[in-house]
């Protein structure tokens, strides 16, 4: 059964194969637009163990490759981008580098304050 449908989409045409994946795509969509929260985060939550298993099981090789073809989308991506669209980005990337280190600090006073407690506690 499965072997006729392989053998049907390679006797395909490339009009009927882009209608049928258009019309895959179309019902992907419809399905995902009907869903509940609860389902989403389910389809994600699988998606991402599916995405770790395959990483799991990559090679160095493939790892790679998978890195530099991500590298090269992006850099197509911001040759491609408007000012406003790079300007976007820049100062998105400004307020998570902000964020970051307003992190850091507070992760570095929690630890003072924690020395700073467990200091007190052995002296008392």
């Amino acid at each position: 059964m499965a072997q006729r449908g392989l053998d049907r989409r390679e006797e395909e045409t490339e009009e009927p194969n882009n209608s049928r994946l258009s019309d895959m795509a179309l019902r992907g969509q419809e399905r995902r637009a009907e869903e509940t929260e609860e389902q989403r985060n389910r389809r994600l939550a699988v998606m991402g163990q599916r995405r770790q298993q395959r990483r799991a099981e990559e090679t160095d090789e493939q790892r790679n490759n998978r890195l530099a073809v991500m590298a090269q989308c992006g850099q197509m991506r911001r040759a491609e981008e408007t000012e406003e669209q790079r300007n976007s980005r820049l100062s998105a990337m400004l307020q998570h580098a902000r964020e970051r280190r307003l992190n850091v600090i507070e992760g570095q006073n929690h630890h003072q304050i924690q020395t700073f407690y467990a200091a007190r506690t052995v002296l008392n």
